[in-house]
């Protein structure tokens, strides 16, 4: 290593440093908000009533929810939720049995392909509900899932 090349990577360790320091590198910005209250809620209307301040929904045809009859591992059920509907806003997953019913939510920007796949933990057999809000309405489609080992510690 030379003198010139050494200058260079000592100034850039420093400008990092400085950088750091300031807090410019932390990615403030792009940490997503959320809404601790829903997902500690403990019952499901109580959990959709603090995502979406209601808790009645129509079943819908136009939902399409993949996911396995029998779970052998709780702790890992793929759930692949795709929606056939106009203006979809938000996708979320609630599991009734499980300690805390809402394994996720997700917003969906406009223009976007209302589509999720995800993995999810679940305690023990329980059906699992896919709603969906488009046009300001609560829609869903439910699945029974049997779990043979519970993956919520039990």
């Amino acid at each position: 290593m030379n003198r010139r090349e050494f200058l260079r990577k000592v100034g850039f360790a420093g400008v990092l440093a400085a950088a750091v320091s300031a807090g410019l590198t932390l990615p403030k910005k792009v940490w997503a908000a959320w809404n601790q209250k829903a997902f500690r809620s403990k019952t499901t209307s109580e959990a959709l009533n603090q995502v979406h301040g209601s808790q009645s929904m129509i079943d819908s045809d136009k939902i399409f929810m993949k996911a396995p009859d029998i779970a052998e591992n709780g702790a890992v059920v793929p759930i692949t939720i795709q929606a056939d509907l106009p203006n979809v806003e938000s996708i979320s997953l609630l599991v009734d049995e499980n300690p805390n019913p809402l394994a996720a939510h997700y917003q969906v920007g406009k223009g976007l392909r209302p589509y999720v796949s995800t993995r999810i933990k679940m305690g023990k057999t329980s059906a699992v509900h896919a709603v969906v809000k488009a046009d300001g309405q609560l829609m869903k489609a439910t699945k029974e899932i049997k779990v043979t080992i519970g993956g919520c510690g039990g």
